[in-house]
């Protein structure tokens, strides 16, 4: 009997604490047992998530990539990081680029169709690895899951929304790009050392 009360008392002072401090993160929710809310689950910079397409240009918030950058997505439709793809779980369609026409841009083709079947990708980032165009990333985005299974294919107005979010967040600059900002920096200083 003293064993029982024993036990009851200790389930009693675990059920108190528990609702003042939560032991474990009960996802989605946050919080204690009485104010619980959603918010997204926090990740380190190096995380890889869901590929996601970069935009080349205006992100939507007024910031740009590059300040003479046309406004269009970096990705081709080369289709390399699809047939590198362990799962096949990309597919994707080009077009003639309208802008490379009117001499606004370099790229003479560019992505019409882009899909990533979510239930097949096993967020290896060889995808990124390949791409000669620094046009996919691995995003922070994790939480993508729905109740469907067609619900899991993101098509490509959605993989730029996920793609300019990551490029906000983390002032991502393509590594091309970031290369030669490096090199300037380097030449002006060796260039600064000799004089």
């Amino acid at each position: 009997m003293f064993n029982s009360l024993k036990g009851l008392a200790v389930t009693l002072v675990s059920t108190f604490n528990g609702l003042r401090a939560p032991v474990t993160r009960q996802y989605p929710d946050t919080g204690n047992l009485m104010g619980k809310r959603s918010e997204p689950t926090p990740v380190k910079d190096r995380f890889m998530g869901f590929p996601a397409l970069t935009w080349d240009g205006d992100l939507g918030d007024g910031a740009s990539v590059d300040d003479g950058a046309p406004n269009e997505p970096f990705c081709t439709s080369c289709m390399v990081c699809i047939r590198q793809c362990p799962t096949q779980c990309m597919s994707s369609v080009m077009k003639d680029n309208p802008l490379h026409g009117e001499g606004k841009s370099t790229r003479r083709k560019i992505v019409d169709t882009f899909e990533i079947n979510l239930n097949r990708c096993i967020l290896c980032g060889i995808c990124v690895e390949v791409c000669n165009f620094d046009a996919i990333v691995m995003s922070h985005e994790h939480e993508m899951s729905t109740f469907t299974r067609n619900g899991d294919r993101v098509d490509l107005p959605a993989l730029l929304e996920i793609g300019r979010k990551f490029q906000r967040e983390t002032d991502w600059i393509p590594p091309t790009k970031r290369d030669k900002v490096e090199k300037g920096e380097t030449q002006e200083t060796a260039e600064a050392g000799s004089s």
